[in-house]
């Protein structure tokens, strides 16, 4: 048997419909039955998280995220996971509304990056500037001994992501994402975390010597993992703004607030 997963989707809804296909394309599946079974909220009104999390302004994601997070629950789903990073700074919200484990992506992505770089090592982080703006990885990367490096020219790469869900994956996008991976390769950060899921579908734009983490296949490996029932141990990173940590599946009924470190510049 496969274990039911809900999906809080929308934003942006190709990253959603990435993910899935990435799920189908992962499993080993003789039959339609071998497959894993999702439950989809596709739902492209959710407030904007840019607008909230940047601007200062606009509906909190919040209480629509919690909703649907229930949706999915009372529908059947068995785990929660959100392909989305930046909406991750409200995972705490969810994973306190719900009994049910969620998959928490920043977690799964930060194991590997420890895995990749090593003790010490510099991660580069490929995101929305919003991320950078609440220290969404910076508290985990710490915990592991890694240090993270943002991109100098974080408007440009907002821009990318608004034109990649205006228009889809067009050249302008790619190349901005290739500068910005190049940025931070030059500040000496090999391992680079496509942290976001825009940047998911041109994810292949990166320069060759660059050693990507994309962070939505950490997610589609924790789906399959926890649909198969196939045990590990899960990573864990510090609770939003307290000493304590939280796991991969974070706990239901957790509560707390983003605490980021320093981070370095390309």
């Amino acid at each position: 048997m496969r274990r039911r997963v809900g999906i809080l989707g929308g934003m942006g809804p190709e990253a959603t419909v990435l993910l899935m296909q990435k799920v189908i394309a992962a499993t080993a599946a003789a039959d339609d039955a071998d497959h894993i079974p999702l439950l989809v909220d596709q739902n492209p009104q959710v407030p904007s998280r840019i607008a909230r999390l940047i601007e200062g302004k606009g509906a909190d994601p919040g209480p629509v995220l919690v909703e649907m997070a229930e949706r999915l629950v009372a529908a059947g789903a068995e785990a929660l996971a959100m392909p989305c990073n930046t909406a991750h700074h409200f995972a705490p919200q969810i994973a306190s509304a719900v009994e049910v484990p969620f998959l928490d992506m920043v977690a799964l992505s930060v194991a590997k990056a420890r895995e990749r770089a090593g003790a010490g090592g510099k991660v580069g982080i490929l995101a929305s500037p919003a991320i950078r703006r609440v220290g969404l990885f910076d508290a985990a990367l710490a915990q592991a001994g890694l240090e993270a490096v943002y991109p100098d020219d974080e408007a440009a790469l907002l821009a990318a992501i608004r034109q990649i869900k205006a228009e889809g994956p067009v050249a302008l996008a790619r190349t901005t994402l290739a500068s910005a991976s190049a940025c931070v390769l030059a500040a000496g950060a090999q391992v680079q975390l496509i942290a976001c899921t825009e940047f998911s579908l041109i994810s292949s734009a990166l320069p060759e010597d660059v050693r990507p983490i994309d962070t939505l296949d950490r997610l589609v490996a924790e789906i399959i993992r926890f649909s198969t029932g196939h045990s590990r141990q899960t990573p864990t990173r510090p609770a939003i703004g307290t000493a304590a940590h939280r796991s991969g599946a974070v706990s239901p009924k957790n509560k707390s607030d983003q605490q980021g470190k320093e981070i370095t510049p390309c």
